[in-house]
């Protein structure tokens, strides 16, 4: 192989990894999925999710969306940050027998569901272009797993429902409709430990907003790869035009 030759298919190689890094990207943002930006929450203390709803079909908006919690997680305190353009609801159940909290004390009512729905005129845009994030802040999380899982359902505005979850098994192949997912980290000297009421709430939200520059910043490095990607893909072409000048005034050198 040439060296020009190397050179183009250098260029072609890198843009071709831009473009796949990107890609994948999308692919994994389709699904409904629970982030945490900053340190994750740990056991038995407060946490701040976002659940990032993109839309997936082609000819209807989503005006709906709910996520809801295991009564065995005993979560007693749950709250949603405003949309705007959205209500929404926390809904509490109350248990027939108690279960213990995060931090082992009996509790016998819990947060069952949380739910945001669009105000007339509002809604996350059909197609593939847009989504919504719903931050709630919840806890005491539970002590005595790894992950919580927050099964979440999206109703789209001609009535379809989706239903986000299946759990993904450890190690297999990810579900059709996983359900979204928190990891939690092991409680330290104290470290997650719940806090009064309002201050909880606050707290964890304060916590969250002042690390969403990362999701920004994740983005910004998806699109830098692109960019590379296609200056590469330029150079190498560029080394190739200009070869065949050098090749094709040599050749007229030496015919003089």
């Amino acid at each position: 192989m040439s060296t020009n030759r190397a050179l183009l298919r250098a260029g072609v190689l890198v843009a071709t990894a831009g473009m796949t890094g990107l890609l994948g990207a999308g692919i994994a943002a389709a699904h409904v999925t629970a982030n945490v930006y900053g340190e994750q929450p740990a056991k038995g203390g407060y946490g701040a999710v976002f659940l990032r709803v993109p839309n997936e079909e082609a000819d209807a908006g989503t005006t709906k969306v709910e996520v809801t919690f295991k009564p065995e997680y005993g979560i007693s305190s749950g709250r949603a940050k405003p949309v705007p353009g959205w209500t929404s609801e926390v809904t509490k159940t109350k248990l027939p027998a108690p279960v213990k909290n995060g931090k082992g004390t009996d509790v016998t009512e819990v947060v069952s569901k949380i739910s945001w729905t669009a105000q007339p005129g509002t809604k996350i845009a059909a197609g593939s272009s847009e989504f919504q994030e719903f931050e709630i802040s919840v806890g005491p999380l539970p002590s005595n797993v790894d992950s919580v899982l927050l099964p979440a359902a999206q109703t789209y505005e001609n009535g379809l429902v989706v239903n986000w979850d299946q759990p993904t098994p450890a190690g297999g192949e990810e579900p059709e409709h996983p359900a979204p997912e928190v990891k939690l980290s092991a409680a330290e000297g104290g470290h997650g430990a719940p806090k009064s009421g309002e201050k909880a709430g606050a707290e964890g939200a304060e916590a969250a907003a002042s690390s969403s520059g990362s999701d920004d910043t994740a983005r910004w490095l998806g699109g830098a790869g692109l960019v590379v990607g296609a200056l590469g893909l330029g150079l190498g072409a560029g080394a190739t035009l200009r070869a065949r000048r050098s090749t094709a005034a040599k050749s007229g050198g030496a015919a003089e």
